[in-house]
């Protein structure tokens, strides 16, 4: 209960404090390329259930997904100029603010993943994992706050990603799940905010 009125407090406060930057943002995507302001995708939540996370629109609306997955690899040539900005600082995530207020996402917490990785995980690791609410930010975001260009760098991005990448994730995941605290959400957030300002 305690760290829902925290999300609740925090999702309103930074929708409120951040309106006009989400407002320019809306109105860049539009200016800049045909299609929504906003991308929605399947994710899984909360005991394995669907919902639809919400992002800004930053490729070419309508554009084929380069891979099944849909991950994004390095310079993606279906990213707009907005939206390559709006990826560099995170911006594009804001959206989730609302996701927030609908009980979807928490405002920290392992990150949501798409159904067809969520297949992979271990039983007892995706049972843990999906016990909490997903949130916007968490460890695994800060240490990867670069993936794109990890796997664009690699081979096969999408065999680097679920061998490599997703198994590191899911622990610090599970690390999550067994020491959260109202404090060590806090720390994130703090931890977040300075890695984005100082794209280290």
């Amino acid at each position: 209960m305690l760290k829902r009125c925290f999300d609740l407090t925090l999702a309103c406060g930074a929708l409120l404090v951040l309106a006009p930057v989400m407002l320019l943002a809306a109105l860049w995507i539009k200016m800049d390329s045909r299609g929504p302001v906003l991308f929605r995708q399947d994710r899984v939540g909360l005991n394995g259930r669907l919902f639809a996370i919400l992002k800004f629109r930053t490729m070419v609306a309508d554009s084929e997904p380069a891979r099944p997955s849909g991950i994004t690899v390095g310079a993606d040539p279906r990213i707009t100029r907005a939206g390559s900005l709006l990826r560099k600082y995170k911006l594009d995530e804001l959206p989730q603010f609302i996701n927030v207020l609908r009980g979807d996402m928490s405002v920290v917490g392992p990150r949501p993943e798409v159904p067809q990785y969520v297949a992979t995980y271990p039983p007892e690791t995706r049972d843990q994992v999906l016990s909490v609410r997903p949130g916007i930010t968490d460890l695994a975001s800060i240490a990867y706050r670069n993936e794109s260009e990890l796997l664009g760098s690699a081979e096969n991005p999408e065999a680097f990603y679920v061998q490599e990448i997703l198994p590191k994730k899911l622990d610090f995941c599970l690390q999550y799940v067994a020491t959260r605290s109202l404090w060590l959400d806090m720390t994130i957030i703090w931890r977040t905010v300075l890695v984005i300002l100082s794209r280290r």
